[in-house]
């Protein structure tokens, strides 16, 4: 059973290596006449994907798409049994995280069989539905009818885990055939919360919508209006979660006493600390024992704990109301939105200031790319100099803090729509566009590069930079990085003008780390904390054996390579070039960015200072967030154990101050989809 398209799109999705991928050409063709639905976004179209009766009865899946150059190309065979359940199933081709080969059968004796290149097993069929690791997106159209037809009993999983469906009332939408009825309706059991899907007015699978859109050919138009109603749906689910934890019990004055607390502008901790929130600020810190709390405080016992700042992703792609939930629950009180659409931001900040959503504050950007078939899905497409001036004037309109220019955009159009931006007061930032090396960009305006392999890129062959907007984005470092000399004069005097000019880094290593280093053989560090409290079918998710090898390359050799681009953080800090952490993920991965940091050979202090101060300073926000200081918004995390020791503790949220509110750690998480602490 697929896991939700958007959380497919987010995070791995591939199986891996249980022998060489099936190549493009050996995969089935879908004849004319095939059902037929389109990937695409509002910046264009992404892809294909088919389905078709094959003669001997069984159905048949194709499915062929390119995000910005990372490449799907997958079939997938349904042979179904008696009662119509999956009694085997074939998955061939590759992703952008390797070889997609899965194989499923239910033998005679009724024990059903899988194999992954990440995992394999067997037992009993019974009443269950295998659920597929990977697969073309549109083969869910045989689960989702299973699950219409199984009612509110749902369907128990294989390998494991419960799925259910329910379904809303009615819209209409006009397509090539004129007016069509749609249900909206929500799959529970895949992923972290309810996952929207769109059914026809016969409960069979229509479509999914969302910043990537899975339609019927002709339907691509529809997507940004299915898409806001599924929004406003799940507005409504989370505005009762917002006004339970947002209640005046929850602000009433705490005292925290008797803690270790993290001073992020002088880079220390200091023990025995008492602070006292009210009103929603900070309004004392002391020695323990020196605050005297007024009548109605509660009073928290803060021994063997560590109260800190309220952690920040720099590079979190707001949009998703549970997601942001979730990111409250691990501690990130605020946020820095690389590329978020204009409605579904100010929607956020609409939202957020009347207390009907829970989630942390920050800062959004725009996301501006050249009008072509690899532009970012989501993004202001433009096409001259002209439009990207009028795209920043744009983001700026609707009160938004940042451009980010991608990987597309025509070299020569980075320089007016910088300076457009400056004079707006708006920051620039971004991917680096091909044909420009990151110092190009740099010197044309960008005031922040992100990525580590676009920061990298700077020690690439022109051959590389000249495709940037490919996956040589990424194949590039990966080949070359482990020969990149980090102390050349090249790559020394690179760090210095980065350096003076203050130009800021985000990394973002925890993208890099298991697409370059996982084999498929244990799960990535960002996410083994988290594997045995999340939902079955997202733990496995998270499970890759990494990007695919080329051109005689091993998996060592990604490895040395990532290695490298830890070194490069390294550089950059030691040369005095600002840092700040981000993941380009659920947001979970923050800790480990931070443990990478600090094999870089940053300190624990000034790795915690990248996801604290540094990003409240970046966005203009240190005047009220970003550390413990009287006066400032309560935007506060008491977490379990002495993070001066090991940073992995921040995982261990007892309770999330925002704006004052006191919210309890472990409630917390059981909304957002987590069923217990962190390892």
């Amino acid at each position: 059973m697929r896991r939700p398209i958007l959380a497919v799109l987010l995070s791995a999705c591939a199986s891996v290596a249980i022998a060489d991928p099936t190549p493009k050409e050996q995969l089935l063709k879908p004849p004319a006449g095939a059902r037929h639905y389109t990937i695409s976004s509002v910046a264009g179209k992404h892809g294909d994907t088919w389905s078709w009766a094959l003669p001997d009865g069984r159905k048949a899946y194709r499915m062929s798409m390119s995000l910005r150059g990372w490449i799907t190309e997958n079939d997938e065979v349904v042979t179904s049994g008696a009662d119509g359940r999956p009694s085997a199933i074939a998955i061939r081709g590759f992703t952008d995280t390797g070889d997609a080969t899965e194989d499923f059968n239910v033998d005679s004796s009724g024990v059903a069989h899988w194999k992954t290149s990440v995992d394999s097993g067997s037992a009993p069929f019974g009443g269950k539905r295998y659920s597929t690791y990977g697969g073309p997106f549109l083969a869910g159209d045989l689960d989702f009818e299973a699950l219409v037809a199984a009612g509110d009993k749902g369907i128990d999983l294989l390998p494991n885990g419960h799925a259910s469906i329910s379904i809303g009332q009615p819209v209409q939408i006009d397509g090539p055939q004129g007016p069509k009825t749609l249900k909206l309706a929500f799959v529970k059991g895949l992923g972290f919360s309810p996952s929207p899907v769109w059914l026809d007015s016969d409960n069979h699978y229509f479509g999914n919508a969302g910043t990537i859109s899975v339609l019927p050919e002709g339907y691509e138009a529809a997507g940004p209006k299915l898409k806001a109603i599924q929004d406003e749906a799940t507005a409504a689910m989370v505005r009762d979660v917002a006004h339970r934890f947002l209640s005046p019990a929850n602000k009433t004055p705490t005292l925290v006493d008797h803690v270790l607390a993290f001073d992020s502008i002088e880079g220390r901790y200091i023990p025995n600390t008492a602070v006292l929130i009210a009103d929603g600020k900070i309004v004392a810190t002391g020695p323990a024992g020196s605050i005297k709390a007024p009548a109605g405080t509660t009073v928290i016992d803060g021994t063997g704990k560590t109260l800190l700042p309220g952690l920040w992703d720099s590079h979190q792609h707001v949009g998703d109301d549970w997601n942001l939930l979730q990111n409250l629950a691990t501690g990130m009180t605020n946020y820095r939105s690389p590329g978020t659409e204009i409605d579904d931001a100010l929607s956020i900040y609409k939202r957020r200031a009347a207390g009907d959503l829970l989630a942390p504050d920050g800062k959004i950007s725009v996301i501006v790319d050249r009008k072509d078939p690899l532009a970012a899905q989501g993004a202001l497409t433009v096409s001259s100099e002209a439009e990207t001036i009028a795209a920043v004037d744009k983001i700026k309109a609707a009160g938004l803090w940042g451009v980010k220019f991608y990987t597309s955009m025509t070299p020569a159009w980075i320089a007016p729509g910088a300076a457009e931006a400056h004079k707006l007061g708006l920051h620039v930032h971004g991917h680096i566009p091909a044909g420009m090396r990151p110092l190009d960009a740099v010197r044309a305006g960008y005031d922040e590069i992100t990525h580590i392999n676009f920061i990298i890129m700077q020690a690439m062959p022109q051959a590389v930079v000249d495709k940037a907007n490919t996956a040589a984005r990424l194949e590039g470092p990966a080949k070359y990085g482990k020969d990149v000399d980090l102390d050349s004069p090249m790559m020394k005097a690179f760090y210095a003008e980065l350096a003076k000019r203050k130009t800021i880094i985000d990394p973002t290593l925890t993208v890099w780390e298991p697409l370059l280093t996982s084999d498929g053989s244990v799960l990535a560090p960002e996410y083994s904390p988290f594997a045995d409290i999340a939902p079955p079918a997202v733990a496995r998710g998270w499970k890759i054996s990494g990007y695919p090898l080329f051109d005689g390359l091993t998996r060592d050799d990604f490895r040395k390579s990532f290695n490298k681009m830890v070194g490069v953080v390294g550089k950059l800090h030691q040369a005095g070039v600002p840092i700040v952490a981000g993941t380009d993920g659920y947001g979970l991965e923050l800790v480990r960015e931070l443990e990478l940091y600090e094999t870089a050979g940053l300190s624990n202090v000034e790795a915690l200072q990248t996801a604290t101060i540094v990003p409240a300073r970046m966005v203009g926000m240190d005047d009220r967030t970003g550390s413990i200081t009287n006066g400032k918004t309560a935007d506060l995390i008491l977490v379990e154990g002495d993070v001066s020791k090991d940073l992995g503790n921040l995982r261990h949220v007892e309770t999330v101050f925002l704006d004052g509110y006191r919210l309890d750690g472990k409630a917390l998480r059981e909304a957002s989809g987590l069923n217990g602490m962190p390892k």
